[in-house]
């Protein structure tokens, strides 16, 4: 099995995506890697990195997409960047079966769902990220920003395959649903959250638990929570920026306080590595593009080698679960379709 792999996105690319992508080929011999992108760049790294260089294959791409570019357009017209030449590969070739970028968030979701394809019977597919617990088993969160505007069978769609991730990702084997509100009562939300808490109830599909109000999203009381991408990019960036400020006041009043807060930091200072460890992007992987015909790990723009180690792992380890046929069987159960009317609709 391959893994396509994006080396001119991201902030940090090519240097610490290659030197990632080696890294995770060295951990798997199992992995092969198609690296992506200007070979007059990608060489000189690979000319510092000792690996079996039969498992590793480069596609030369001269073009790049940059954050700042409509999404659509550019996966439209810059046929000769590294992200549209990887998604080409990822489509042609029946042994790749994932990909892995840190480019351009909005470039990446298009490119999958115009040049890999939704999976029959999806609705839309969505992006989901798997944050941190207190439980310490993680939380998938679907959709977090691919698509602004849902209707309830999209939640619905989001919750199947969520589970399906969840059930591969973490390892539980029936995921707690939840459906991110403003209150935890069944007659609470806007018209989309009580049409979808409907839907949801009734489906035999999924394990759902009812409502869950943001401030429950991380307890660990939730495997899976599912809401439209506006309301769950909102609920990401704001988990995200709470656990940092948390970080900086707390670094801010160890060396502003005195001699005890620093003594005190040193004798905690495995639980404060134990916590940052916790919310640590880099070890933790990518978001999966969930409802495409092959794994898509968007992983975070910043991230340093070991996160794009995780990354093309987690697509791999993906791969090997079939996590794509097991979304389509269950967004054809869900439709009630069989496997032929699901390839028709």
């Amino acid at each position: 099995m391959k893994i396509v792999i994006d080396a001119m996105g991201g902030d940090n690319a090519p240097l610490e995506i290659v030197h990632g992508a080696i890294d995770a080929l060295n951990a798997d011999k199992d992995v092969q890697i198609v690296l992506v992108g200007d070979i007059n760049k990608i060489n000189p790294v690979l000319a510092e990195c000792e690996y079996e260089k039969s498992r590793v294959e480069i596609i030369d791409a001269k073009e790049e997409i940059s954050n700042e570019e409509s999404p659509t357009m550019a996966i439209k017209t810059k046929r000769e960047s590294s992200l549209v030449k990887s998604f080409e590969k990822l489509k042609s070739d029946e042994d790749a079966g994932g990909f892995v970028s840190a480019g351009s968030t909005g470039a990446v979701l298009v490119g999958a769902f115009m040049k890999v394809g939704r999976i029959k019977g999806v609705s839309r597919p969505a992006l989901a990220p798997v944050l941190p617990t207190l439980e310490g088993n993680g939380v998938v969160l679907c959709d977090c920003g691919a698509n602004v505007d849902c209707k309830p069978i999209n939640l619905l769609h989001f919750a199947i395959m969520a589970s399906s991730y969840a059930q591969a990702m973490l390892g539980v084997e029936k995921p707690r649903v939840g459906l991110l509100n403003n209150g935890a009562e069944a007659h609470k939300g806007n018209e989309l959250s009580k049409q979808a808490y409907e839907l949801l109830s009734g489906s035999e599909d999924i394990n759902f638990v009812g409502n869950c109000e943001a401030r429950d999203m991380l307890t660990g009381d939730f495997d899976v929570v599912v809401t439209d991408g506006f309301a769950g990019n909102i609920a990401l960036k704001t988990a995200e920026g709470t656990a940092n400020l948390l970080l900086k006041l707390i670094k801010r009043g160890v060396y502003a306080g005195g001699l005890k807060p620093k003594l005190g930091a040193v004798m905690l200072k495995p639980v404060f590595k134990d916590v940052k460890a916790k919310l640590d992007f880099n070890a933790q992987g990518g978001a999966c593009f969930l409802g495409v015909n092959k794994v898509i790990v968007k992983a975070h723009g910043a991230s340093s080698r070991s996160a794009i180690t995780a990354s093309i792992l987690q697509a791999q380890d993906l791969a090997r679960k079939n996590i794509c046929r097991k979304i389509r069987e269950g967004v054809t159960r869900a439709n009630g379709m069989t496997a032929a009317e699901a390839d028709e609709n």
